[in-house]
């Protein structure tokens, strides 16, 4: 049975990116430090570096010097704008790790990252010092998992530095997250969570043109909820940011799909193609090329005369 299409993928053939989402996004560019994307001008491709032992994807593969760079630079050679460097897994049910041991995972590839490329560089944390230092060794970007809600001193961090932030939506932390499901309206929930992570982060200083939300695709969410989100993905760009999807051989595929978390690469193409058509401007990604290839496509599709 096919079910019809929401709000964002139901426009004229003609339709380019930017008329599809100029009814609700208002903000044109990522301001990142001396770095503006241009978001109307293709999707942007974000590619995930996990410096972790224990990530649901790739934990242990890239710890080493040698293996992140050559990561860094397959994925740059592969067509990533930005690449996003994690030193503690968020998967559902990790542990947190301290500060410092982050710190001694992160910074060293960072600083090696900014010495040999020529790129957007992400920090994925939730700790202030560590984004901190992450942004003194040329970072551009902070991801915050959290939403400025598990320390609001991201956002004075991200306004001293004038870096880009994105604000993603998670019920509570890692560990228990998949404990706390229960929502009222999925959608009507985290528009308010996001709204309010915003204004907190206009609030201390961080500009309107450097925000950028996140659903938060598994992060306390049901395989249902998932896939509410995907398709009704549009309802969040009326709060005015443009959009980053993180889906990439997630759990939800798993189920969907009865399969292994190396098995699930079409899986996430199709959720990169419906996340591109119902609004997002940014996809993290840990398969660039592939998804790199899936972006081109639909922007093709929606910008042909």
């Amino acid at each position: 049975m096919r079910h019809k299409n929401s709000a964002c993928a139901q426009h004229d053939s003609n339709s380019s990116i930017n008329e599809r989402n100029s009814s609700f996004i208002s903000q044109t560019i990522f301001k990142c430090r001396n770095t503006e994307l241009n978001l109307n001008s293709k999707t942007h491709i974000m590619g995930v570096l996990n410096i972790t032992p224990d990530s649901f994807y790739d934990g242990g593969k890239f710890n080493s010097r040698d293996k992140a760079l050559w990561q860094v630079e397959k994925m740059l050679h592969e067509g990533a704008d930005i690449i996003d460097v994690g030193g503690e897994s968020t998967r559902p049910g990790s542990s947190p790790i301290t500060e410092a041991e982050e710190i001694d995972r992160v910074i060293p590839v960072i600083k090696e990252i900014q010495k040999h490329f020529d790129t957007i560089i992400s920090i994925d944390t939730t700790k202030p010092e560590v984004a901190n230092m992450a942004l003194q060794e040329g970072a551009s970007v902070i991801n915050d998992i959290s939403g400025l809600n598990f320390d609001i001193r991201i956002a004075d961090i991200a306004a001293k530095y004038g870096a880009g932030l994105v604000l993603m939506h998670t019920p509570t932390r890692p560990g228990d997250m998949q404990n706390h499901t229960h929502y009222k309206s999925i959608i009507d929930d985290i528009s308010s969570y996001l709204a309010a992570s915003i204004n907190k982060a206009e609030d201390r200083g961080v500009s309107p043109e450097s925000i950028i939300i996140d659903p938060g695709f598994g992060f306390g969410k049901t395989v249902t909820q998932n896939l509410v989100l995907l398709k009704e993905l549009c309802e969040f760009t009326k709060l005015g940011k443009p959009l980053l999807i993180g889906t990439s051989n997630k759990s939800f595929i798993g189920k969907v799909l009865d399969n292994e978390v190396d098995e699930r690469i079409f899986g996430t193409a199709a959720t990169v193609a419906l996340g591109i058509l119902n609004g997002a401007s940014i996809v993290r990604a840990h398969n660039v090329l592939e998804m790199k290839h899936v972006s081109k496509v639909i922007d093709a599709v929606m910008n042909v005369n």
